[in-house]
């Protein structure tokens, strides 16, 4: 085998590696795939609180150490998303939030 041919292998072997790499990040991305379990697991904590429950939760990466997030909270006392934004203070990582306040279905029909 010549120079040039293991050379070649090699080019090769490193633009498979890298390949596989951008492949298994892009599928996370296009699969919506949860950012970090223990985050979304934390954010949940924070926002589950007096009967208030998180119905949908979307977090993804914004760039290194940058989270969005966009959750819709449920709620038979529903207070302003400031409310549910400031229960999310002081957890790193968050630096886009949007939530969404919704009165429980059971309450509305019940006034």
């Amino acid at each position: 085998m010549s120079r040039c041919e293991r050379w070649s292998e090699i080019g090769v072997g490193v633009i498979l590696s890298w390949s596989f790499g951008l492949l298994r990040t892009s599928g996370a991305v296009l699969l919506d795939m949860v950012l970090d379990r223990r985050l979304a697991g934390a954010i949940r904590q924070r926002l589950e609180i007096d009967g208030d429950r998180v119905s949908d939760l979307h977090l993804w990466r914004l760039g290194p150490g940058h989270a969005g997030l966009i959750a819709a909270v449920v709620s038979d006392h529903p207070q302003a998303p400031a409310a549910y934004k400031q229960r999310l203070a002081g957890v790193a990582g968050l630096s886009h939030v949007t939530v969404e306040v919704h009165a429980c279905a059971d309450r509305r029909q019940a006034a």
